[in-house]
């Protein structure tokens, strides 16, 4: 992984039938999960402006498109999120504290499909049910943690497998691209963090010895934390902010300067984006915009994974 971050350490219920039968832009994309969930929104508290109407922009694309808000995977219980299309700005302005220079410039992204965002970080017991073993350097912190130690190669064969027992054709679960994790992870918020300009230990897991903005001091916890120990974003996400790095499915190279749809990012290049920040790092690398890259098939303790979903159109 590149070492600036390391070097710098040191949901109103709503409940949504999905119809039978559902046709498909994409012949190839099966239904959805028919293990529904009864969905609470999470509350507003704490996050900072544009969450609401974030918020309010979730229920109605869960209205006008008949989709439920939330699903769950039949036989792996993995919870993914409603993620509404809309229009953000990516990256960080020159003006933010703690900024580095592969943030920017910042640019207009429009995401025209809507799509479903896995509500936790993959966890170790998931992963296990799936691949039949568990990777992770921090078993002790237990299955409900992220799984860690897992390379962008082995999160294919993750995805390839889950796909398998979950009898959907391959493809169907896949890496977030990191356009959608950014848009995900702010939820309508322009600021640093979904919480706002503020991070400490007690909104997520980081070297809490180093906050950010007007955040306390607070404990480095040197390890891993169950999934949804801290408070989620407006569209019901957890852990965007620290825990564990994620994968997103782009290769890792500079941004464009005009505005663009459904970015796939670089065509080729010599890593993989890697996006949140861990539980290794300080509050700077754990902001919406921070980014990094890493060699596809590097097994590191900070690096996990998070789901992503097409939705039928």
């Amino acid at each position: 992984m590149a070492s600036k971050h390391v070097a710098s350490v040191s949901f109103a219920l709503c409940v949504v039938l999905l119809v039978a039968g559902m046709a498909f832009a994409d012949p190839n994309t099966p239904a959805l999960p028919d293990d529904l969930v009864d969905t609470l929104y999470p509350s507003l508290e704490g996050l900072a402006p544009g969450s609401e109407e974030a918020q309010d922009r979730q229920r109605q694309a869960a209205q006008e498109l008949a989709l439920p808000v939330e699903v769950r995977t039949r036989n792996t219980g993995i919870v993914l999120r409603l993620i509404p299309a809309g229009t953000f700005t990516m990256g960080s302005p020159e003006s933010e504290a703690g900024r580095w220079d592969d943030e920017g410039p910042q640019h207009e992204v429009t995401l025209t499909q809507a799509f479903y965002c896995g509500k936790f970080e993959v966890t170790q017991g998931q992963w296990e049910a799936v691949m039949g073993s568990n990777p992770s350097c921090f078993q002790n912190a237990g299955l409900d943690a992220p799984v860690e130690t897992v390379s962008w190669d082995d999160c294919q064969v993750f995805l390839k497998k889950l796909c398998e027992v979950e009898g959907v054709p391959e493809g169907t679960y896949r890496l977030l691209t990191e356009a959608e994790w950014e848009y995900a992870c702010r939820a309508g918020t322009q600021t640093p963090f979904c919480y706002g300009t503020d991070l400490d230990s007690s909104m997520a897991n980081f070297d809490g010895e180093y906050p950010y903005g007007a955040g306390a001091e607070g404990v480095y916890r040197g390890m891993t934390t169950p999934v949804g120990s801290f408070q989620p974003n407006a569209w019901g996400l957890y852990d965007m902010h620290g825990n564990v790095w994620e994968w997103c499915q782009d290769w890792y190279g500079g941004y464009p300067s005009e505005p663009v749809t459904d970015p796939l990012g670089p065509a080729s290049g010599d890593s993989r984006v890697v996006r949140g920040g861990s539980w290794l790092h300080i509050a700077r690398g754990c902001r919406c915009a921070s980014r990094d890259g890493n060699w596809r098939g590097g097994r590191i303790d900070i690096l996990g994974l998070r789901l992503a979903r097409t939705t039928p159109q």
